[in-house]
Order: C-alpha cells, then sequence, then structure tokens
C-alpha cells in the first residue's frame, strides 16, 4: 500500500451514499479521507461521510494519544482539515442514531511500519508543509505523521524564518538527512542544485530579479535561486526579503561568486517562488554543492 502526506490524494477522499458502502469499505480496510468537522470536548473527531456521521475517537486520533508522547493539540489543530482513517465498525449514539467509528492511529501505523520505518538517509520522498516555527518547518511525510526540516537545511542561501522559502500546506519534495531511534530530520537543499547548476540558468550581462538576504558593511547579498546568492556593492536603503532587479555583472565558476549591481529596489517584500528541483531519483547518495577546484569544498554526504 502506498501512503501519502493527508490531503494530497484526491482519489482518497469519500462520502457515502449508503451504509452498504461503508460497510465494504471497512471490510476491504482501504484507508480514507474526509475533513473534520469538529473536535469535541473529550477531543473526538467528528468526521462527515455523508450518509453518517463518523467518530475518531481521542486515542484513535494519533500515535501517541493513549501513552501522552503526543499532545491532544494535535487533534484539536484538525478542524476543517482532510485526515485520513480507516472503518473500525459502528456504534448508536445517545440520540439513536448510528455512526461509524473511525481510526487514523491505525492509519498512521500501518505508514510507520510499510513505509516510514524502511527509509533510509538519502530516500527522497513527497511530503506537504503543516506549520513553520522560525526554527524549522514541519512536514507531514505520510498519513499525518509529521517531521522537521531545520531552517538550515530548506536551502544554501540563508533565510531568517522558513516562510521566506515555504508556505503552509505546500507539496515538497524532501531527503532524508539524518536517521535516530525515535527522530528523523529532513532536508529540502540538497534536491535544489548545485552552484553550477543554479548559475548556469545565468548569463553575464542579464538583468533579473533577486532577493536581498543579507545586508553587510562590504556589500548585498542577493538571493537569485535558494542554493544561489551574488554580491552587490553596498546600499544604505535596502531591506532583508526585499525584491530587488540586478544586473550580473560577472559569473565566477571557479571561486563560486557572482557580482551583481543593483538596479532597482521594490517597495514590498518578496513571496516565496516555487520551487525548482534538480533531483528526480529517489536517492541520493552525496551532493557536492561546490563547482571543481573551487577553495571551499561544500558536501553532504548520506551513503
Amino acid at each position: 500500500m502506498k501512503f501519502y502526506p493527508e490531503g494530497t490524494n484526491p482519489a482518497l477522499c469519500r462520502s457515502f451514499e449508503s451504509i452498504e458502502e461503508i460497510k465494504a469499505a471497512m471490510q476491504a480496510g482501504i484507508v480514507i479521507e474526509a475533513r473534520v468537522i469538529m473536535c469535541d470536548s473529550e477531543h473526538n473527531l467528528h468526521i462527515d461521510l455523508g450518509i453518517i456521521k463518523g467518530i475518531i475517537p481521542r486515542e484513535e486520533g494519533a500515535i501517541g494519544i493513549d501513552d501522552g508522547s503526543t499532545r491532544d493539540i494535535a487533534l484539536i489543530s484538525k478542524v476543517n482539515k482532510t485526515v485520513c482513517f480507516t472503518i473500525l465498525g459502528f456504534q448508536r449514539e445517545e440520540n439513536g442514531n448510528v455512526c461509524a467509528v473511525l481510526s487514523r492511529k491505525a492509519v498512521q501505523l500501518g505508514c510507520k511500519r510499510g513505509f516510514i520505518d524502511n527509509l533510509r538517509e538519502g530516500d527522497i520522498i513527497n511530503a506537504a508543509v503543516t506549520h513553520l516555527e522560525k526554527f524549522g518547518a514541519f512536514i507531514d511525510i505520510g498519513a499525518g505523521i509529521n517531521a522537521l526540516i531545520p531552517i538550515d537545511m530548506l536551502s544554501v542561501s540563508r533565510i531568517n524564518h522558513p516562510a521566506e522559502r515555504l508556505y503552509e500546506g505546500e507539496k515538497i519534495r524532501v531527503v532524508l538527512r539524518k536517521r535516530e531511534p525515535h527522530k528523523l530530520t529532513f532536508s529540502l537543499k540538497e534536491l535544489l542544485g548545485t552552484w553550477g547548476e543554479n548559475a548556469a540558468l545565468f548569463e553575464p550581462g542579464e538583468t533579473v530579479t533577486g532577493i536581498v538576504r543579507s545586508i553587510e558593511t562590504y556589500g548585498v547579498f542577493v538571493e537569485l535561486m535558494p542554493n544561489l546568492a551574488g554580491l552587490a556593492e553596498p546600499c544604505d536603503y535596502l531591506f532583508e526579503g526585499q525584491e530587488v532587479a540586478v544586473y550580473i555583472k560577472s559569473i565566477l565558476p571557479d571561486k563560486m561568486k557572482i557580482k551583481l549591481v543593483i538596479v532597482e529596489a521594490f517597495a514590498e517584500a518578496a513571496a516565496p517562488a516555487p520551487l525548482t528541483y534538480f533531483v528526480r531519483d529517489s536517492h541520493i547518495p552525496r551532493f557536492d554543492y561546490s563547482t571543481p577546484g573551487a577553495p571551499k569544498e561544500i558536501i553532504t554526504l548520506f551513503d
């Protein structure tokens, strides 16, 4: 069975028109997705299945809820969002109505055993950004199971906050950087190209847009791509995150340097641009960012 980040596979979304359909889905053990319409005072999640209501009991809401390793905020925050589940059975409520009993935890356990536990460092998977903190981006790596991309692994070009690179709900590709007994750390920057691959997209004499990432006394670093930045002359009127137009004066592969001239500065801050991936495989053994003969060698080893 293939597992997906919640809400990224429309084929899993179902609304049932009969009890017989729901029973057939239960017997087949298929994974279904639907929107959470309410989290009640006991932290049970209520789901609209179409013909009847479904309930994910609190202890079936996620791995770790029963032993306290996962906090209840993980359930509360799912209201109005899509979650995955299987159907366990049926129960009659106090008002006499029949509802389906669902389990999100069962899908997560299956995802962990059949997919996540088999990942090795260097494996590349699809993920979805769930929320952003100053220290990094939390991602759904399958069935609502979360992992972290630290901020320094989002790109070679430095940023002050993950919101400068990603947005919540964004579908991305990530590589497993480090596996620990109870923690998986992912990275993005190794998929966004080497210095040479990024620099090949530009030529001296071109004027392009960039983003101011750092303002120093000796110059201004302007990001042209998430993994590529150049240096312009000092300017007093700029701010970090600002979008600018720059003239490419020279590209120096042997020194891994690009010299820029700021042509115009725009008033607004730049929004995160769509990511360009340079790796299409499902595994990467190593990442050599530096150009041959460059004074500084930047390498990530996975295998």
